[in-house]
């Protein structure tokens, strides 16, 4: 029986716009075990990417308790969570979020570089990795050179060239053709049968379908979870 990776009890975020709160997650208990492959689906402004930004570390939860491997993330300050971010979690996003002057090779090797792992293995990573997802003859392109899809790979490369555990994408195939996507959702498949755990926001379901398990979340909360 493999552990719980994350575990959030009772979590809630508001909002402040003015003299109003307006809340955004309520009360939300979810429990991921480290290796699973979870898709959170829901309407727009259902709270599915607030809901990502604290798992990613990158906000804070208004109330309730986030647990990431046993540490309580409410409790850490700005540079432990960006340590934590850069060892433990790989992001994907929807928009790429790749240097746009800068070849493939450098855009995966950057969070190495913030790491200070020594250059020749920066090379040797980066490289291993954007074979991986089948792009070892692209890594001098620069991103205008790559189609969306190509795109997405570099940045799902750089999201693992830190070893991460967990990996969190949201709407990772929002902006890529559909032939594309299947690419990269067998990518995630891979990443996810080595035992990686992976946590995607989606609105396809033909997308999610891909995940072991769908979470569906309306105004903050969550109304399904079912492992499929």
């Amino acid at each position: 029986m493999s552990k719980a990776c994350i575990q959030i009890s009772h979590l809630s975020k508001l909002y402040q716009i003015g003299d109003i709160d307006t809340p955004v997650l309520q009360d939300i208990c979810l429990t991921v075990k480290t290796g699973e492959y979870l898709a959170i689906m829901g309407p727009s402004g259902s709270g599915k990417s607030t809901l990502m930004h604290i798992l990613g570390g990158l906000d804070l939860p208004t109330s309730g308790e986030y647990l990431l491997d046993g540490q309580n993330m409410n409790l850490l300050n700005d540079d432990q969570l960006a340590e934590i971010r850069n060892k433990k979690i790989g992001f994907v996003f929807q928009a790429f979020n790749l240097l746009p002057r800068t070849s493939a090779l450098e855009n995966v090797m950057l969070p190495m570089d913030y790491a200070e792992v020594p250059d020749l293995e920066q090379l040797t990573r980066a490289k291993a990795l954007l074979e991986l997802v089948g792009l070892a003859d692209r890594m001098s392109h620069p991103p205008n050179k790559l189609s969306g899809g190509q795109q997405q790979r570099v940045a799902l490369a750089r999201a693992l060239v830190m070893d991460p555990t967990i990996i969190l994408a949201d709407e990772p195939t929002g902006n890529i053709a559909s032939t594309q996507a299947e690419e990269v959702m067998k990518i995630f498949s891979k990443l996810n049968r080595q035992g990686r755990t992976i946590i995607m926001i989606t609105h396809e379901p033909d997308i999610a379908q891909h995940a072991k398990r769908i979470i569906h979340l309306k105004d903050g909360q969550i109304i399904q979870d079912k492992v499929r």
